[in-house]
């Protein structure tokens, strides 16, 4: 993700307002100008634009994008010309939303789109940096040719868990299963303390505010021994909310649900 506009040689990069910081930094990296912009793509600037990311389930505030929303992405990049990437690491943990793959609105035509899916997430293997990139043929081909003279193949053991991981999704519904549980529990007694929680649909976060600045009640948690992170890391437009991570085991995330409540 953070090689992605060096590799195209991307020179203009649209990025969500509230977004992952590695769509901005691999907009920096490649010396690209990056551009935030809000989810409706009608309102998206067309001159000179050669990348734009889009992530659904969003993190940080796990919300999923509407079929019409993606729809209008797709069509923005086919007008355009730009290359459209799709974050769709969090796809596998749905709750009260299911996120649906960019590739599977795009009526067979690939063209200018890519799909990048983590194992980091998806079957807990961060560690191993196991990933793929799926949709146009002809970038992908243009990708694999560029990582190879880089020197960046995966390494074959890696090759070989990524693959004995995708064979299984058993343990996938039941980490999904984990987190859905898991965010009940902290929106429960968040909720009962006066939060809103925004959004927080699929995914592992959930996404929260006190109606006040993010170190406010970064402090407020830290307070009672709770470690969250604050909205302004993903934006400014997120500068009163924090996100919560539901990574915690099951009976941590209880714990801090009671520490917090008390």
């Amino acid at each position: 993700m953070a090689l992605l506009p060096f590799l195209l040689q991307v020179k203009k990069l649209l990025i969500p307002e509230i977004a992952y910081p590695t769509y901005k930094v691999g907009g920096i990296l490649a010396g690209a100008q990056v551009i935030e912009v809000d989810i409706d793509a009608s309102h998206w600037p067309t001159d000179g634009i050669d990348l734009a990311w889009i992530n659904s389930p969003s993190n940080p505030t796990g919300r999923v994008h509407s079929d019409a929303e993606l729809i209008a992405a797709i069509e923005w990049s086919r007008n355009s010309g730009a290359v459209l990437a799709s974050d769709e690491c969090y796809l596998s943990f749905p709750d009260t939303k299911q996120g649906r793959s960019v590739l599977s609105l795009a009526t067979g035509n690939n063209k200018g789109l890519l799909a990048i899916h983590s194992l980091s997430k998806r079957s807990n293997l961060a560690g191993y940096r196991g990933s793929f990139i799926a949709g146009d043929a002809q970038l992908i081909k243009k990708l694999l040719e560029i990582r190879k003279h880089m020197g960046m193949m995966v390494p074959l053991p890696v090759q070989m868990a990524t693959a004995a991981a995708l064979k299984d999704e058993t343990h996938v519904q039941q980490q999904a299963v984990r987190y859905k549980n898991r965010r009940a529990v902290l929106r429960q007694a968040l909720e009962s303390l006066g939060f809103k929680v925004e959004f927080s649909e699929a995914g592992l976060y959930l996404w929260c505010s006190r109606d006040e600045e993010d170190w406010q009640t970064v402090a407020w948690f830290a307070d009672r021994g709770v470690l969250v992170t604050p909205g302004s890391f993903y934006g400014e437009k997120g500068a009163r909310h924090v996100r919560i991570a539901l990574t915690a085991t099951d009976e941590k995330i209880t714990e801090a649900a009671k520490r917090l409540s008390a």
